[in-house]
Parts: C-alpha cells; sequence; structure tokens
C-alpha cells in the first residue's frame, strides 16, 4: 500500500513537471519548479529503492533506482553515463603503441607503451626492435599491427629516397681536382706534357664551348674539364 501510494504521489509530481503552467509557477511561489518535483521525485524513488532493497525486494530496488537516476539527471545524462562505462571497459586493453597519426591519416611517429621498449620513440628505435614490437602487435593486436607496418614502410621508402638522394648529391659533386693526375689532366684537355699557361687556358675555352650544359653537354663532363684545367694551372702557380 505505502508503495501504491508513493507511485500516485510520483506521478502527480511527474504530471505538474510536463504540464506545469508558467502562471501556475509563479502563483506558487515559484517554490516548486518542474526541475525541483523532478528533483523530489528522484529522492523520494532513491529512498523507496532503498526500502525494497532492505525487504528483498530486489526488482523493485532496481526499478525505483533506475526511473530515480531518470529523474534525477535526465535520459540524455544516463546514456552518457552508460556509454562512458561501456567505453572505459572497451579499452582497458593495454596500448603497445600510442600511435601520432598526421591529419591525412599517415603515421608520423608512435610512443611504445610497454615492454622493454616502452617510453621510446619509434623513430629513436632500430628496425630490428620494431619487427619485434610489430611480432607482438600481430599476436594481440592487429589494428595496432597494421599502422605499424605502415609506418616501416614509410620509414623505409623515406630512407631509400635519402639514400638515393646522397647518392645523387656524390655524383653531382665537381670532381676533386687533387685527386686527378697530372697524366689524366692532360688526356681530358688533349694536351701534351709540359704545356704553357696559356695553352691550359686554351684548350678549357675550347672544350667548354661544346660540354658546358648550355650548349648541349653535360654537367659531369663540364666539371671533369674545370678540375683537369685546375689541377694544371695549380701547377703553374
Amino acid at each position: 500500500m505505502t508503495f501504491l501510494a508513493a507511485l500516485v504521489a510520483l506521478f502527480v509530481l511527474w504530471w505538474y513537471a510536463k504540464t506545469a503552467k508558467p502562471h501556475l509557477v509563479r502563483r506558487l511561489g515559484r517554490l516548486i519548479t518542474p526541475r525541483v518535483a523532478k528533483r523530489i521525485g528522484g529522492y523520494v524513488l532513491l529512498a523507496l529503492a532503498g526500502v525494497a532493497a532492505v525487504r528483498s525486494r530486489i526488482e523493485l530496488a532496481i526499478l525505483f533506482g533506475g526511473v530515480a537516476f531518470w529523474f534525477l539527471d535526465g535520459v540524455d545524462a544516463v546514456v552518457v553515463r552508460l556509454r562512458g562505462l561501456f567505453r572505459r571497459a572497451a579499452v582497458s586493453r593495454p596500448t603497445i603503441v600510442l600511435f601520432e597519426v598526421m591529419p591525412d591519416g599517415r603515421t608520423a611517429d608512435g610512443i611504445v607503451q610497454i615492454g622493454p621498449y616502452a617510453g621510446r620513440r619509434l623513430s629513436q628505435l632500430p628496425e630490428a626492435a620494431l619487427m619485434q614490437i610489430l611480432a607482438v602487435c600481430r599476436k594481440v593486436d592487429r589494428i595496432a599491427a597494421r599502422r605499424l607496418q605502415t609506418y616501416l614502410d614509410g620509414r623505409t621508402a623515406a630512407g631509400r629516397v635519402d639514400a638515393e638522394r646522397d647518392s645523387d648529391a656524390r655524383s653531382r659533386r665537381p670532381p676533386d681536382p687533387g685527386a686527378m693526375t697530372q697524366e689524366e689532366a692532360h688526356q681530358i684537355l688533349g694536351l701534351e706534357s709540359g704545356a704553357t699557361l696559356q695553352q691550359i687556358r686554351t684548350a678549357h675555352r675550347s672544350l667548354m664551348k661544346r660540354w658546358h650544359p648550355d650548349q648541349g653537354g653535360t654537367v659531369e663532363g663540364a666539371s671533369r674539364i674545370n678540375a683537369a684545367r685546375d689541377r694544371l694551372v695549380s701547377r703553374h702557380r
């Protein structure tokens, strides 16, 4: 009987909270607003839930408690809390690598969270260590394994480009005159041993007219001609 009376009272409070008019609220001295009515109903339901629990009426305790939270927080707040509980349960598994993802989706770097390399950045680890971490990820976290594999592919490609760039830079670097013998310098300029300084300069100008890149020659060919001239001119100083 007590439960029935409480339910009737709660229904009245709920109805008032839904249908109360502003002028009626003002008449009551603004003491019982719809928000206050809902909170009173929530506290009453919590009290009923406690009584039901003491009397071993678990089903009523759960019912009253659930409706009480609905009254106190609202439907949206209850849903948000439930989602938070499920989300925390979903990410309770430890993360092997915390990845740093660029706006375009590329994996820029990452920090190892567990294991012997914990706290180290991926960019600081050698490839052998990264392969060990990848093997662990493949066993327990396929998503992390895919991201780490993408990072490794990008890192290998970047290393290959850097190596090719260094190789190209070395090939474009002018030959060192000191590494060229006088005999080689004479052969390049088409001169005999003992050529004068004027002959060296004349031969250089003549060859550069044909081998200069602006005249259809190559950078490497022009560099060798300049190196040969420098090698022979240094002998006359």
